[in-house]
Parts: C-alpha cells; sequence; structure tokens
C-alpha cells in the first residue's frame, strides 16, 4: 500500500504585507494540518519502534495528522525551486530568526518576522511540518497526534526516568514531564511506594530517597471560595502530575522513576517529515506551492539531533529509493542524536549537560559521519552509511559543543583520533560562539551562572553556507574545507593542556573539565528501542571528550572565527559555570562566558589582568571598526561570509561594539 498526504489547507493569505522581495516578488503564507497515511509493513517503515503495535484504520494504514506552515512565491517559477525546512526545535520556528535576522515568531506573518529577507530574496519556499509527538498546544507550538502503542493483552507499560531542577522558591507540583509544554507519560499506578523519588546535589551523588509518605501523584487547584471567599487549594489525585508539599529544593536534581503506559509511536514523526517532503518534490502531485527541485534542511539543537538520527536511521530514503532531503545542515547538535525513537521517549528532554539530564542516551555510539570502531564495544557504524540516499551535509557548532555536547566525538574516534570526514561533509566549528548566539544586538546577562552570558554574533555564517550548500547540491560546486580544531595541528586537545593555555583572569573559575561521556547500559532490549531505566554506568573510562586549544587571551584559534573573535573586545568562551547553590561550578547549561578585557592600561595593572587592555589593541573606536571590518572582508574571500553582511558587521561595531560589549571607554567619537 502506497502512503498518502493530503493537505487540509485552512488559511491562505499575503506574507509580510506582500512585500517584494527582490525578484521573486510576494509571498504567501500557508497553513493548515497535513493527513498522512503509511503501511506499516512497507520495508521504508520497518525502522520505527513499536509501529506494528498501533491502530489501523479499515484499510489497514496507520494515521497521523500533523500541523504545517509554508512560506512560497505568490508566483511558484518565480522561485527558486528549493524548500529549506526548519524542523521546528521544541514546535517552535526558528529559520526566520537566524537566517533572515528576523524578530522570532511561531506565527510569522509581518515584515518584522521577514527581517532582512535573505530565503525570500533567494526564493526558497520555507517550510515546517510537526513531528514532536509530546508537544502540548499553546503560545503557537506546533503539535502533531500520533498514534498510542498498544499490546495484543491491554495497555504497554514500562519504566520512565524524570529529572527535575527548579530555579526557585514554593514550587511543590510539577507535570511529571518537568516541561509544561510537554504532554507526561501517564503513571500506571499512583501509589507512591510502587515509584522512586530521589534528589542528589550533582550527577554523580549519592541517591537520597524521598520516602513515599512525603509526595503523591497529584496536582493542585487554586482558587477563591468558603463563605468569606479567601484563597483555597485543592490536592487533585492526577495520572500526570506529581506533588510534593514540602517544595523542591531550588538547584537540586530530583529524579523519578516510575512505571509508565500508553507510549506514544515517536518515530512516526520521522515518517510524516519525510512523506511531507516526499509529496512536495513529487513532480505528478498537487502540491500548493509547484515544482520543488531540491529540498534541504536545517535543524539547531534538538532538531540538529533530530537531523542526525533521521538520517541514521535511514529515513531519508522514501518507498521508491529515492533521496528525500538532498543537503541537511545541523547546527549545535554535538556529537548527538535525538533518542525520539524509542517506547516511552521524551522528546523535549535536553540531550544531556553536564548537570541536566546527564544520563539522558542522547549521545550514543555512533557519534560521527564517517565510519569508525568503538574502542569500548567493538562495534562499527556511521551516521552516514547509504551512500545512494544519504544528504550532503554541512554540520556546525560552537564553542559550546565542545564543552557541553561532547563536539569533538563528531570529527574523532571514540579514543579522541582525527577521523577524516566524508566527501560529502563538511564541518564547521564557529570558534568561540555559544549554542544560542542571539542575531541581535542585546545587552549580556547573567542567567543563574558566575560570568556574563556570551555575546558573540554569528549569525551572518548561516547565509554563505546554505548558498554554497545550494551551489554544492546543484552543480557540485565543493564548499569550503572543513575547519575545526584537530589533534594533527594542536588544537584539539585534552583538558590539562587547555588548563596551561588559559589565562588566569580574575575573579574568573575556569570549569573543572567538559561534559564526559560514560559508556551506558539500557539493557538488553535497547536495540529494539525499549530501555532500561536508570541505566547501568560500566565501570572505567569512557569515551574520549576534547576541547579546542586557545591564545593568550583565552580565545580559541581554530575553526571559524566570525569577525567579532578575530578582533576580540573580550575573552568569548563556550563554556559558563553555574552559581553558588545551584550545581555550584558544574557547566551552565548551554550557555558560553563573556569575560570582557580590561578597557585601559590602568585598570589592566590594577587588576593584574594578563591580557592587554582595549585601548593596548585599538587606539579609537574607529580603529577597532576598522579591525572588524578587514575581519569580515577575510571571511568573505574565504567563502563564509556574503558581501552583504560586512556593512551589517560594519554598523554594529559603531562605538565599541555596544549594547554586546560590556565597556566604559567613551562612545564613537572617542579618540584617547
Amino acid at each position: 500500500m502506497s502512503p498518502t498526504v493530503r493537505l487540509h489547507l485552512t488559511d491562505r493569505r499575503p506574507f509580510a504585507a506582500g512585500q517584494s522581495f527582490a525578484d521573486v516578488g510576494a509571498y504567501d503564507r500557508l497553513t493548515g494540518r497535513a493527513e498522512i497515511a503509511i503501511d506499516p509493513a512497507a520495508p521504508e517503515n520497518g525502522f520505527v519502534v513499536d509501529l506494528p503495535l498501533a491502530p489501523r484504520g479499515p484499510d489497514g494504514m496507520v494515521r497521523c495528522t500533523a500541523d504545517f506552515m509554508l512560506l512560497a512565491p505568490a508566483d511558484p517559477p518565480r522561485g527558486n525551486r528549493r524548500l529549506f525546512f526548519d524542523w521546528g526545535n521544541r514546535g517552535a520556528k526558528r529559520a526566520l530568526q537566524f537566517f533572515n535576522d528576523a524578530q522570532p515568531s511561531n506565527d510569522p506573518l509581518t515584515q518584522q518576522h521577514a527581517g532582512n529577507g535573505f530565503l525570500m530574496r533567494r526564493g526558497y519556499t520555507v517550510g515546517w511540518l510537526a513531528w514532536e509527538g509530546d508537544l502540548l498546544p499553546g503560545s503557537g507550538r506546533m503539535t502533531i497526534d500520533l498514534p498510542t502503542a498498544r499490546g495484543p493483552d491491554g495497555p504497554l507499560t514500562g519504566p520512565v526516568r524524570v529529572e527535575y531542577i527548579i530555579g526557585q522558591e514554593g514550587v511543590t507540583t510539577l507535570p511529571l514531564s518537568g516541561r509544561i509544554a510537554a504532554r507526561s507519560i501517564p503513571t500506571a499506578s499512583r501509589d507512591p511506594a510502587r515509584a522512586s523519588l530521589t534528589r542528589r546535589r550533582y550527577p554523580y551523588d549519592a541517591r537520597e530517597p524521598i520516602p513515599p509518605a512525603a509526595w503523591c501523584f497529584a496536582r493542585t487547584e487554586s482558587g477563591q471560595g468558603g463563605e468569606t471567599g479567601a484563597a483555597e487549594q485543592a490536592i487533585v489525585a492526577s495520572d500526570t502530575h506529581i506533588h510534593l508539599p514540602e517544595g523542591f529544593v531550588p538547584g537540586w536534581i530530583y529524579e523519578l522513576i516510575y512505571t509508565g503506559r500508553d507510549p506514544l509511536v515517536h518515530g512516526m514523526g520521522y515518517v510524516a517529515v519525510r512523506e511531507f517532503v516526499r509529496f512536495l518534490k513529487d513532480p505528478a502531485g498537487d502540491s500548493p506551492v509547484g515544482p520543488i527541485e531540491k529540498a534541504y534542511a536545517w535543524g539547531r539543537s534538538q532538531t540538529g539531533r533530530t537531523l542526525r538520527d533521521f538520517v541514521y536511521l535511514g529515513a531519508n530514503a522514501d518507498g521508491a529509493g529515492r533521496r528525500v532531503f538532498d543537503g541537511i545542515l545541523p547546527h549545535v547538535a554535538g556529537a548527538g542524536r535525538a533518542w525520539l525513537n524509542h517506547r516511552f521517549a521524551g522528546p523535549i528532554v535536553t540531550g544531556g549537560q553536564q548537570y541536566e539530564d546527564h544520563f539522558n542516551p542522547a549521545d550514543s555510539f555512533p557519534f560521527a559521519y564517517a565510519m569508525s570502531t568503538d574502542h569500548l564495544t567493538g562495534a562499527r557504524d556511521a551516521i552516514l552509511k547509504r551512500p545512494g540516499t544519504d544528504p550532503l551535509v554541512m554540520h556546525t557548532q560552537t564553542a559550546t559543543e565542545y564543552w557541553n555536547r561532547r563536539g569533538s566525538l563528531a570529527h574523532t574516534d571514540t579514543e579522541g583520533n582525527d577521523l577524516p570526514q566524508p566527501e560529502g561533509v563538511r564541518l564547521y566549528a564557529w570558534a568561540g560562539s555559544q549554542h544560542f548566539a542571539d542575531p541581535f544586538a542585546r545587552a549580556a546577562r547573567k542567567p543563574g551562572c558566575q560570568n556574563l552570558s556570551n555575546t558573540l554574533a554569528t549569525s551572518m555564517l548561516f547565509r554563505a553556507l546554505l548558498d554554497a550548500m545550494d551551489r554544492w547540491a546543484t552543480d557540485g560546486t565543493p564548499p569550503p574545507p572543513s575547519r575545526h580544531p584537530t589533534r594533527a595541528d594542536g588544537t584539539l586537545v585534552p583538558m590539562e593542556t587547555w588548563r596551561r593555555q588559559f589565562p588566569p583572569i580574575p575573579g574568573v573559575m575556569p570549569p573543572a573539565g567538559p561534559n564526559l561521556l560514560p559508556l551506558l547500559d539500557f539493557g538488553p532490549e535497547a536495540r529494539r528501542g525499549i530501555l532500561r531505566e536508570p541505566p547501568e554506568q560500566r565501570p572505567g573510562p569512557g569515551y574520549a571528550v576534547l576541547v579546542p586549544a586557545v591564545d593568550a587571551d583565552g580565545n580559541e584559534v581554530a575553526g571559524v572565527r566570525a569577525p567579532m573573535l578575530a578582533a576580540p573586545m573580550a575573552t568569548y568562551a563556550g563554556w559558563n559555570t553555574r552559581a553558588r547553590g545551584f550545581g555550584h561550578g558544574a557547566l551552565h547549561s548551554l550557555e558560553g562566558s563573556l569575560l570582557p578585557f580590561p578597557d585601559t592600561p590602568s585598570e589592566r595593572a590594577m587588576t593584574g589582568d594578563p591580557r592587554p587592555s582595549v585601548l593596548e589593541r585599538y587606539r579609537t573606536a574607529a580603529d577597532y571598526v576598522a579591525a572588524i571590518a578587514a575581519a569580515a572582508h577575510a571571511l568573505v574571500a574565504e567563502g563564509l561570509m556574503l558581501e552583504e553582511d560586512v556593512p551589517r558587521c560594519i554598523a554594529a561595531a559603531a562605538d565599541w561594539g555596544r549594547p554586546r560589549h560590556v565597556t566604559t571607554l567613551a562612545g564613537a567619537n572617542d579618540s584617547r
């Protein structure tokens, strides 16, 4: 039986108030629901865990429905016949924010949401389809209705493990998922004695049991009532909430292990995307956006991992053996893949940081696109292993991924040796940048960290690489060579080497080390997508995790150096450490650090800072602007930046790069 895709269009209207984009003209926005039906016995669907246990219609097909949105040229022949597919991160639309420097929105419609118009000026059809089954509606999130797997004798049950880290006092009740935006896997029993709730300060500390009498499966309801109309609260038994009357202590790691029921068939989210894109590319189909000849997929963080997993599982081949995505651009995925395709998955959970969700199995062998051997198990595997349908790959990652997402394993073997990339892969490390690099120039903040958050600007790099991907996929023009730190040239180093390199900046506590990756055993059924919780950690060393080497300023020397790093006003680090009381000293989630240089020679002498001051580097603010301009032009010459972005970089550098930089120096006309 052949798969079917039916698009139920609910709204079509002009995008960006009918603005005309270069030679492409105006754009329309199309929204609706996609109904997708697949044959559970078809070989191309064989990778989906529990698909045989999903309910079937009278025709034997398994169905799901998903939100979709398309931004397409109003006059399709004027477009470039390319689909740019944004794997929406946790139901949110991100591509316009990063490629167009646009105001972020889950309801893109206005000229603000078009930003600089890059994707539209190039003629792309920009597409989204919901794929993540654990999301709840709200805040404009895209949702998909996936089938529930059911055993032959009734509901399926199994172990579920969830962690909670609270950042404020007074929290007593949480959804079992721990996330307001995510549906919870219901408990099979409300008896706390049949579950386990513990807490600990750090991931490897001994777990302190919380007695079953001290908590319950329940939620709270609040309102006014009684004769006086006073505030009242009720405790209501719930299959999907946890209630701790004494409150969760901020900064501690709480872990709940319980028996869940009714798992969703999450892997069908991959199939939904595959069939949606296949439908849009089908020259004989009735696509509402005209013919599509090439399709490129971009995902950042969670969805960068999802892209890597999608390809690894073979989902990039449709039932006729045709390539679905011609190129993929995973961003800030590190060495991870999405653990979407297993029973009782929680796709919304973060990838597994040094402190948060450390034992989430998002990082598992194979880590690299090239074939390699797991030295701990002897297994040989690769993300790319189907030459006929594998896409071209441009993998980009920041300094944060090396520290908190085991990014070195994306281009080394499991012992830390350089691993040559396949011909169809480019890997670019964006030196000094952090996981979330805001395209907008906002002032640095300190979100529960020791240091200010990294403000290094990198959005200009997205645009040049997409142009390079299109040339590569269209006529075989090679993109710029990979650029990342390596063992061979001494720019990828173990932690002890980095400690010797990093300068003793006054008041700065360097991290204890990167987020290491132990070898976790999830049980004999893990290969079938059924995990034992919690996993067992095998004794002995795990996988090698290395970090980029730094210069005397503490800035990374290898990779793609954005203009702000090539002409620095600070040390821009991919790591930041947690504040006291909240996992003190551990790496903070996915934050980087901004460590400003001293402004003047006098300040440098007074503080004992070993780094030259700003005025020792740039005599005036105009000198700083000139250095930024030179760095930008160098990136253009290397094919890593577009000429149109040079004036933007120069404008952003005015007045010492404020507000991204923290400085007491006077305005742009200062001539000290």
